[in-house]
Protein backbone atom coordinates (compact mmCIF):
# COMPACT_ATOMS: atom_id res chain seq x y z
CA UNK A 1 0.00 0.00 0.00
CA UNK A 2 1.17 3.03 -1.10
CA UNK A 3 0.53 6.65 0.67
CA UNK A 4 1.39 9.85 -1.29
CA UNK A 5 2.18 12.91 1.30
CA UNK A 6 2.43 16.66 0.31
CA UNK A 7 5.90 18.03 2.02
CA UNK A 8 4.01 20.57 3.68
CA UNK A 9 1.67 17.73 5.65
CA UNK A 10 4.98 15.81 6.54
CA UNK A 11 6.23 19.15 7.77
CA UNK A 12 3.30 20.11 9.57
CA UNK A 13 2.65 16.91 11.57
CA UNK A 14 6.79 16.88 12.13
CA UNK A 15 6.28 20.43 13.60
CA UNK A 16 3.04 19.07 15.72
CA UNK A 17 5.35 16.34 17.36
CA UNK A 18 7.99 19.28 18.51
CA UNK A 19 5.89 21.38 20.17
CA UNK A 20 3.94 18.25 21.63
CA UNK A 21 6.90 17.26 23.44
CA UNK A 22 7.23 15.30 25.70
CA UNK A 23 3.92 14.07 25.08
CA UNK A 24 2.55 12.45 21.79
CA UNK A 25 0.56 14.58 19.46
CA UNK A 26 -2.28 12.89 17.21
CA UNK A 27 -4.85 13.82 14.65
CA UNK A 28 -6.16 12.00 11.54
CA UNK A 29 -5.19 12.11 7.59
CA UNK A 30 -8.60 13.33 5.42
CA UNK A 31 -7.85 11.93 1.77
CA UNK A 32 -8.70 10.26 -1.19
CA UNK A 33 -8.13 6.85 -2.35
CA UNK A 34 -7.20 5.54 -5.70
CA UNK A 35 -6.41 2.44 -7.42
CA UNK A 36 -2.80 1.36 -5.16
CA UNK A 37 -2.62 4.70 -3.83
CA UNK A 38 -4.05 6.43 -1.02
CA UNK A 39 -3.57 10.62 -1.24
CA UNK A 40 -3.35 12.47 2.07
CA UNK A 41 -4.92 16.14 1.11
CA UNK A 42 -5.26 17.62 4.76
CA UNK A 43 -4.78 16.83 8.33
CA UNK A 44 -6.59 17.08 11.09
CA UNK A 45 -5.26 17.59 14.58
CA UNK A 46 -6.60 16.20 17.61
CA UNK A 47 -6.08 16.53 21.09
CA UNK A 48 -4.88 13.42 22.57
CA UNK A 49 -6.70 12.86 25.72
CA UNK A 50 -4.59 10.36 27.44
CA UNK A 51 -2.68 11.41 30.88
CA UNK A 52 0.09 9.65 29.72
CA UNK A 53 3.14 10.97 27.83
CA UNK A 54 3.84 7.77 26.08
CA UNK A 55 0.43 7.31 24.34
CA UNK A 56 -2.32 8.63 22.70
CA UNK A 57 -5.69 8.75 22.79
CA UNK A 58 -7.65 10.85 20.10
CA UNK A 59 -10.82 12.98 21.63
CA UNK A 60 -14.04 11.49 19.94
CA UNK A 61 -15.60 15.44 19.13
CA UNK A 62 -12.39 15.96 16.87
CA UNK A 63 -12.68 12.57 15.29
CA UNK A 64 -16.25 13.61 14.68
CA UNK A 65 -15.11 16.82 13.40
CA UNK A 66 -12.87 15.01 11.04
CA UNK A 67 -15.34 12.66 10.03
CA UNK A 68 -18.18 15.68 9.20
CA UNK A 69 -15.23 17.67 7.17
CA UNK A 70 -14.62 14.60 4.87
CA UNK A 71 -17.75 14.12 4.27
CA UNK A 72 -18.61 17.76 3.18
CA UNK A 73 -15.15 17.58 0.97
CA UNK A 74 -16.26 14.37 -0.69
CA UNK A 75 -12.77 12.89 0.97
CA UNK A 76 -12.81 10.40 3.55
CA UNK A 77 -10.11 9.60 6.74
CA UNK A 78 -7.93 8.11 5.43
CA UNK A 79 -5.35 7.53 8.63
CA UNK A 80 -4.23 9.19 11.60
CA UNK A 81 -0.74 10.38 12.79
CA UNK A 82 0.90 10.53 16.19
CA UNK A 83 4.28 11.07 17.63
CA UNK A 84 6.65 8.43 19.75
CA UNK A 85 8.36 11.25 21.96
CA UNK A 86 11.19 8.83 23.25
CA UNK A 87 10.57 6.30 21.05
CA UNK A 88 11.35 5.07 17.27
CA UNK A 89 8.89 5.68 14.72
CA UNK A 90 7.76 2.29 15.07
CA UNK A 91 4.33 0.94 16.16
CA UNK A 92 3.91 -0.06 19.69
CA UNK A 93 2.21 -2.77 21.42
CA UNK A 94 -0.38 -0.14 22.53
CA UNK A 95 -0.62 1.18 19.04
CA UNK A 96 -1.48 -2.04 17.74
CA UNK A 97 -4.09 -2.89 20.66
CA UNK A 98 -5.81 0.30 19.53
CA UNK A 99 -5.93 -0.54 16.18
CA UNK A 100 -8.87 -1.92 14.38
CA UNK A 101 -9.47 -0.44 11.14
CA UNK A 102 -8.05 -2.30 8.06
CA UNK A 103 -7.08 -0.64 5.25
CA UNK A 104 -5.94 2.34 7.81
CA UNK A 105 -2.95 4.02 7.46
CA UNK A 106 -0.76 5.00 10.90
CA UNK A 107 2.07 7.31 10.47
CA UNK A 108 4.50 7.94 13.60
CA UNK A 109 6.54 10.82 14.03
CA UNK A 110 10.08 9.79 16.20
CA UNK A 111 12.32 13.06 15.79
CA UNK A 112 12.87 14.16 12.69
CA UNK A 113 11.79 11.02 11.50
CA UNK A 114 7.84 9.77 9.60
CA UNK A 115 7.02 6.62 8.97
CA UNK A 116 4.03 5.07 7.35
CA UNK A 117 2.17 1.58 8.24
CA UNK A 118 -1.17 0.04 6.95
CA UNK A 119 -3.20 -2.06 9.44
CA UNK A 120 -3.99 -4.94 7.21
CA UNK A 121 -5.13 -8.90 8.74
CA UNK A 122 -4.85 -7.71 12.80
CA UNK A 123 -0.93 -6.32 12.43
CA UNK A 124 0.66 -3.42 11.05
CA UNK A 125 2.47 -3.53 7.16
CA UNK A 126 5.00 -1.29 6.36
CA UNK A 127 3.75 1.07 3.85
CA UNK A 128 5.30 3.02 0.80
CA UNK A 129 5.31 6.69 2.16
CA UNK A 130 5.95 8.89 -0.98
CA UNK A 131 6.25 12.95 -0.36
CA UNK A 132 4.87 15.53 -3.03
CA UNK A 133 5.49 18.85 -3.52
CA UNK A 134 2.65 20.63 -1.91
Amino acid sequence: MKLILPETLREQILAQARVAHPGECCGLVIGRRDTGAAIALSLHPARNLSDQDDLFEIDPADQFAALRLARAAQREVIGCYHSHPNGKAQPSAADLAGAGEEGFFWLIAADAELTAFVYADRMFRSADLATSPS
